[in-house]
C-alpha cells in the first residue's frame, strides 16, 4: 500500500520523528508529537525515486488532465521539478509572498493564461501556504488548478476545511494515521498520539 510504504521511508530516512514523551515545540508554541522535514529527503536517491514514482502514481490514480506542473516553494520546489521532468511538463514555482522587486511576481516561470495546473506540495499541517500558492496562480495566470499533492498531511480539520473552501481537489502519498502506524509500539500508545490530529493546541496538556 502506497500510504505505508512512503510513511516508512520517511520514518527511515529520518524526515519524520516522532517523540510523545518529550515533544517537539513548533513556532505557535504547540507541543507536537510529531517533527516532519520532507526537505530532507531529496538528499537520498533510492528514496527520492520511491516517493517521485509515488506522486506519479497518485497522480495517475486521480486521473487529472494539466498542462503545468507547479511546486509551492520552498519544500515542493524539488519535487514540482522532479514530478515535471519525468512527465515532460512545464514548470513554475509559486512563491510565499510576491517578489519586492522588478515585476512584483509570485510565480516564477512562464505560465500561459488559462492553463490547466497541477500544485505538487511537501506537507499539509494547515494548508494556509498551500490555498495562498493556489489563489496567487489563479490571480496571476488565470489558471485552472485541477488539484494539489503532498506528500503527507498531519490530518487536520483546518487543513481539511481551507482545501474545501478553496474549491481543490487534494490527495496525499501518506498520512499521519498511516506514520504512526509503522511504529512498533503499542497500540494504546499509537492512539494517544494520534489524538494531537483532532486536537493538536491541546493534545499535550491531554498527556501530561
Amino acid at each position: 500500500m502506497l500510504a505505508d510504504q512512503i510513511a516508512k521511508i520517511l520514518l527511515d530516512k529520518g524526515a519524520v520523528k516522532i517523540n510523545p514523551v518529550e515533544p517537539f515545540e513548533w513556532t505557535s508554541g504547540i507541543k507536537s508529537p510529531i517533527y516532519c522535514d520532507n526537505r530532507a529527503l531529496v538528499s537520498f536517491v533510492g528514496a527520492r525515486e520511491e516517493i517521485l514514482n509515488g506522486f506519479l502514481e497518485k497522480i495517475k490514480e486521480a486521473g487529472v488532465e494539466f498542462d503545468v506542473v507547479a511546486g509551492v516553494a520552498t519544500g515542493a520546489i524539488a519535487w514540482g521539478a522532479l514530478v515535471a521532468d519525468r512527465l515532460k511538463k512545464p514548470f513554475c514555482y509559486i512563491r510565499p509572498e510576491p517578489r519586492e522587486h522588478g515585476t512584483g511576481k509570485q510565480v516564477e516561470g512562464f505560465v500561459d493564461k488559462g492553463v490547466k495546473v497541477l500544485v505538487i506540495e511537501d506537507l499539509f499541517s494547515t494548508a494556509g501556504s498551500s490555498v495562498k500558492a493556489i489563489a496567487a496562480i489563479r490571480a496571476e495566470a488565470e489558471a485552472d488548478v485541477v488539484g494539489i499533492i503532498a506528500i503527507s498531511t498531519y490530518e487536520f480539520e483546518k487543513a481539511k476545511t481551507r482545501l474545501e473552501e478553496a474549491e481543490v481537489r487534494w490527495w496525499t502519498l501518506t498520512t499521519f494515521t498511516a506514520i504512526v502506524g509503522q511504529l512498533e509500539i503499542s497500540e494504546a500508545e499509537k492512539a494517544a498520539i494520534l489524538e494531537f490530529a483532532s486536537d493538536p493546541s491541546g493534545w499535550w496538556g491531554n498527556q501530561k
